[in-house]
């Protein structure tokens, strides 16, 4: 790998991680000696990347810091270019016509040899199982993920009773058999997910009291507590 490659690799692997990433880590992942590395690191410093550290913690990219537009490597681009498509062919409206325009703004700054590539793809998205019929648009729910705003819902149950429900949604889960919105339920006192294609009627609501991010933790510590539980169980023969 040339010297340049290798400084471009630096500074993706530390704006890659949140914290902070130490030498010996960089080195194993560049595959180079420590001595290189450190030598790598003070170039880049020496041009102006700021880059913070301190011994036996590690390196940190300051967060405010912009990468010039580069191309993307082959496998990044089929990755690109496979989600892209994904988003096409199994999201919303709105969200295809977002796909569509991403896509055709990152094309216009590919190189000739990957303007190619993304002209005709080696990867593609098979469309085989048709998408339940939803009569609220997920438009609705993204807007109200990004507002912190509760929804007010009517709710099929399994068993096609009609419930209502004041949810907080945190996110939206796109499947390929469907689409689902993860929130806390004012009534369960707890995090559920509440399939699109079950909700008869939503209405958006005021702004919930907690911030996403805390509610989006404490979801996933739920998940990891029932999948705790589920185990234990199996491992005792009650399932």
């Amino acid at each position: 790998m040339s010297r340049a490659g290798r400084l471009f690799d630096i500074l993706q692997t530390l704006r890659r991680e949140r914290g902070p990433t130490t030498a010996a880590e960089l080195a194993g992942e560049l595959g180079v000696s420590m001595r290189t590395l450190y030598r790598d690191v003070a170039a880049l410093i020496a041009r102006g990347v700021p880059i913070g550290g301190e011994p036996g913690v590690g390196y940190v990219l300051d967060p405010g810091y912009f990468l010039p537009p580069l191309t993307f490597g082959t496998n990044e681009l089929d990755a690109v270019l496979l989600g892209l498509k994904w988003v096409e062919k199994r999201t919303d409206p709105a969200m295809t016509r977002a796909a569509v325009d991403a896509m055709a703004k990152i094309k216009t700054v590919l190189p000739r040899w990957a303007q190619e590539i993304a002209g005709t793809p080696g990867v593609f998205v098979r469309t085989d199982l048709p998408q339940p019929v939803e009569r609220i648009s997920t438009e609705l729910f993204r807007d109200a993920v990004r507002g912190c705003r509760k929804v007010h819902i009517a709710y099929r149950n399994t068993n096609g009773t009609e419930i209502a429900r004041t949810v907080w949604p945190i996110g939206l889960a796109f499947m390929e058999e469907g689409r689902a919105v993860m929130a806390w339920c004012e009534l369960r006192t707890a995090f559920r997910s509440f399939h699109l294609d079950r909700i008869a009627s939503a209405d958006v609501g005021a702004r919930y009291p907690e911030r996403r991010a805390v509610l989006l933790q404490r979801c996933r510590q739920q998940i990891a507590a029932e999948l705790h539980d589920a185990d234990m169980r199996c491992q005792e023969g009650v399932l």
